[in-house]
């Protein structure tokens, strides 16, 4: 076993681990967040077992766990048994695999031969004999992470297809039906955000996009204000939060694509889509709000001692929080979109104003070249005034664009 496998290996626990944690005690939070929208009590009574103690309903999740282990796993008798089986694990593999090109933070300052246990090992030959910037990401030699996140998070959707077709139900076919539609409208308007952003960095490394922003002190919230808002509604979607939910809308498909199951595998169903929206908050903060970056807090060099490296990390991780907390909140405060509506607005609305960011990008970015030294104020208002034309022409033909047919019912 080598040390770079060794390395990978640590890499790995340790990030399956943090998101599969984040995931459980997220699910907490936002029951939490539920509560405090809707002016009721949320989970505040499971506590440690065998003491008096409640912590504030931080048992919840195990608890949570523990019912859905040992709940009876139940396979009805007319559905297709290896696609059914198959589906939930497709559906979290992809969800989890995306993590390998993420980074945690920038660098991590290690003297292997101070720590027990490791110094035992032939240190010299691995090159660990001497202190060492262990790079967060567990694939870093990975030069094509945005292609390899955003062809890895596509793949999802055949877990989602998949669950609707073999459980032979309608509803859940109706759901996987929604959700290869709805991920084939938003992905096109997705990658087209992003290519705002790998234009201006010239790299497809998503720990690149973050030293751009850190060099130049401009995230690119600031200077692609039009893209930071496609991505983040086609993420919205890619994720299948309120207000487009529609793959499972429980009102109106008693779940959707994950109907028939129940025990473990509906856990692996709920786990994966909770994580996709983990991913989509770790890429919203990195490619447009500066990942680990806070002016006069985080420096934007590389060679870092240990409490830099810490900073950068609870900088990251506050900033990811504070977008999953956004992505909470809209879901107790937005009604979901009619079908047509979902489409229509993924069509006609973002995926224009994609095209519109990544031709006023491509702009810029030669401008700037040709042009040299220009301030960076001078492309922030460049591209806030995009921003401002994009949406006032989306108000504009709004009522041109709108589906004003008479519907089964109306008067």
């Amino acid at each position: 076993m080598g040390p770079t496998f060794l390395g990978a290996l640590i890499k790995i626990a340790i990030v399956v681990g943090v998101v599969m944690g984040a995931a459980a005690y997220l699910v907490l939070v936002e029951r939490w967040i539920a509560a405090w929208v809707q002016m009721r009590r949320g989970p505040n009574r499971v506590g440690v077992p065998l003491t008096r103690w409640k912590l504030f309903g931080l048992g919840q999740p195990i608890a949570d766990g523990l019912k859905f282990f040992f709940k009876e796993e139940f396979d009805p008798a007319h559905v297709n048994r290896r696609l059914y089986v198959m589906a939930p694990f497709v559906l979290l593999a992809a969800a989890l695999g995306v993590y390998a090109c993420i980074p945690f933070g920038s660098t991590l300052p290690i003297d292997a031969s101070k720590i027990p246990l490791v110094n035992q090992l032939p240190l010299a030959d691995w090159g660990w004999d001497r202190p060492m910037q262990v790079n967060l990401i567990v694939a870093p030699q990975l030069d094509i992470g945005l292609i390899y996140i955003f062809a890895l998070s596509s793949l999802a959707v055949y877990g989602v297809i998949l669950g609707g077709w073999a459980s032979n139900n309608k509803y859940s076919f109706l759901g996987g039906l929604r959700s290869s539609a709805q991920l084939i409208a938003y992905e096109l308007p997705l990658g087209l955000a992003v290519l705002g952003v790998v234009l201006a960095t010239g790299s497809l490394r998503v720990d690149a996009v973050i030293r751009a922003q850190a060099a130049s002190g401009v995230w690119y919230a600031f200077a692609q204000p039009l893209g930071m808002v496609v991505f983040v509604v086609a993420a919205f979607a890619e994720a299948a939060r309120l207000p487009f939910d529609l793959p499972e809308a429980e009102q109106e498909l008693v779940g959707g694509y994950h109907t028939e199951y129940s025990g473990i595998k509906l856990m692996l169903f709920l786990t994966a889509e909770f994580i996709h929206m983990i991913t989509a908050a770790f890429l919203i903060v990195m490619l447009f709000f500066g990942g680990w970056h806070v002016w006069g807090m985080t420096p934007p060099g590389e060679a870092i001692g240990l409490g830099e490296a810490a900073l950068r990390i609870i900088v990251l991780a506050a900033k990811i929080l504070a977008v999953v907390l956004f992505f909470m909140l809209v879901r107790w405060s937005w009604p979901r979109f009619r079908y047509d509506q979902l489409m229509a607005l993924g069509w006609k609305v973002m995926l224009p104003l994609g095209v519109v960011n990544l031709v006023a990008v491509a702009i810029v970015e030669e401008m700037r070249h040709a042009g040299g030294g220009a301030s960076s104020l001078v492309w922030i208002a460049i591209g806030w005034g995009v921003a401002i034309a994009a949406w006032l022409a989306v108000a504009w033909t709004a009522p041109l664009l709108a589906d004003n047919r008479p519907r089964l019912g109306a008067d």
